[in-house]
């Protein structure tokens, strides 16, 4: 029997409850017993069964020995990797641990622009100092695609002390630069690479999608199992390759940001989750690739829409690309992405993955079925007819802002004293709070940042499309925090 095919936290867990034993232990519901009628009629007896804490015979996420150890190791193996750490603080938990376990105060650490926010709260949290890469911009479609190469070698020379290098393989979009290459020259300064993999937990499994972090030789990878590869929300992982980074020391920092009632339910779903991606993953690949190919070509037959396909390869960061994402740009039917979201909620009860000035995103997985194909390209058919009066090529110009400039270090804006002032008033000054579009949770403007017009003017477009600006302490966005500007004190 292929081992693989074992999960042993998941059968420990499901074990225990058959013993069905007198709980006098955290969590208060005590199987459901304590807590409201309604909600647990929903939930289910048997999820709340495994509802369960670190007691001894169940291990401890903290220091895994037992079946978590072994859960564990059977997703190194199945992923490729040294050591695994499972997360339950989602995969924003997971980078912001790989971060912190590599810089230090003034440490440098060189990254794309367009990283998360848990990437940025990272730096600020450890001091570090980001080095921006810019990532190629698609005027085209309007979104940012992968860092390349040859920045990361120029970035590199001009900062050879740097500690580590973070790239995003692949984007939200499904867009993955050459990593192997980007390794290759990182690893010549003798530093770690670290790769925020959120949308990538799938493609380590399926020789037609881009390489995983480990298959590249990436030093860290964090992985989120629950986005795409079938887990519960809020589970992820940390790979793990041995050489440049201390697993132990990794494990640490990894403690330190994770709660101590660790969800059983989360971590069985990982085990389980393992099981399947290793045991069915090609498969189950090979229908949602062929699924998702299907769609983009009757997509891209439907009068005022362009699903992205393989032509988009070809330039150094666009090394290859994740056919099961659809990002569908809608801008030649003369209305937004969020309209078009808005729109399929409403008439199709249709939920997608994001939408921007531009576009939606919709995400393919195993879980997708033909007829869920159909209703929606039926959706998109009837959308474009009636919308065919204002179908145009380039109907809406594509505007993507200018990255601002840093002034300061995040860490340093974001703890300095501040003003609050209005957004019209801010050119110039030096923001001290995040903004973003989210999802995807890139920021238009993070700490430390000179706020231009162009800026604002991007903040005002989203807002007015609808879109879901957030970061400030102002939820209004008319007011934002900036750095106080010390004026000398006058002599009478």
């Amino acid at each position: 029997m292929n081992h693989q095919a074992r999960t042993p936290l998941f059968t420990a867990v499901i074990e225990h409850a058959k013993r069905n034993p007198i709980q006098f232990h955290i969590p208060g519901h005590k199987k459901g017993q304590g807590m409201d009628e309604e909600f647990k009629k929903f939930i289910g007896e048997n999820a709340l069964s495994i509802d369960l804490i670190n007691i001894a015979p169940l291990d401890d996420l903290h220091h895994p020995h037992g079946i978590i150890k072994e859960a564990q190791e059977l997703a190194a193996e199945a992923f490729g990797a040294d050591h695994t750490f499972f997360s339950v603080q989602g995969t924003s938990g997971a980078i912001m641990a790989m971060i912190m376990s590599v810089v230090g105060p003034n440490d440098k650490i060189i990254v794309p622009r367009n990283v998360h926010k848990s990437v940025m709260s990272a730096i600020i949290f450890a001091g570090a100092t980001p080095i921006f890469v810019h990532p190629e911009m698609d005027p085209k479609i309007g979104i940012a695609h992968g860092i390349t190469p040859n920045s990361v070698k120029k970035a590199l020379e001009q900062h050879p002390d740097a500690k580590a290098v973070l790239v995003i393989n692949p984007t939200y979009y499904g867009i993955a630069g050459n990593l192997r290459k980007i390794v290759d020259i990182v690893h010549q300064y003798n530093i770690p690479v670290l790769v925020d993999e959120a949308h990538g937990v799938h493609i380590h499994f399926h020789d037609e999608l881009p390489l995983s972090a480990m298959q590249a030789g990436a030093d860290m990878a964090a992985t989120s199992v629950h986005k795409l590869g079938g887990s519960l929300t809020q589970s992820s992982i940390l790979n793990i390759r041995n050489g440049l980074v201390n697993p132990s020391h990794v494990q640490s920092v990894m403690s330190m940001l994770t709660t101590t009632s660790t969800s059983y339910i989360l971590l069985a779903s990982l085990d389980a989750a393992r099981r399947n991606l290793a045991l069915n993953g090609k498969r189950l690949l090979d229908e949602a690739i062929h699924l998702a190919q299907d769609a983009r070509k009757r997509i891209n037959e439907i009068p005022g829409l362009y699903c992205v396909g393989d032509e988009i390869i070809g330039t150094e960061a666009v090394y290859d690309y994740d056919p099961t994402k659809l990002l569908i740009s809608v801008k030649d039917l003369g209305i937004t992405g969020y309209d078009v979201e808005k729109w399929l909620r409403k008439h199709y009860n249709i939920e997608v993955e994001l939408s921007d000035l531009y576009n939606i995103l919709v995400i393919i997985t195993p879980g997708d079925r033909p007829s869920d194909i159909d209703l929606f390209i039926s959706a998109l058919k009837k959308l474009s007819e009636e919308q065919s009066h204002q179908i145009q090529k380039k109907h809406l110009k594509v505007r993507l802002p200018k990255i601002p400039a840093l002034a300061l270090s995040p860490r340093d804006a974001f703890y300095a004293e501040t003003d609050i002032i209005p957004l019209d008033e801010s050119v110039g000054h030096v923001i001290a709070e995040f903004i973003m579009v989210y999802p995807p949770g890139i920021p238009i403007l993070l700490p430390g940042e000179i706020i231009t017009e162009d800026n604002i003017e991007y903040i005002k477009q989203n807002l007015a499309a609808g879109l879901p600006v957030q970061g400030p302490e102002d939820e209004s966005l008319k007011m934002i925090k900036v750095i106080k500007e010390l004026k000398p004190i006058p002599i009478y």
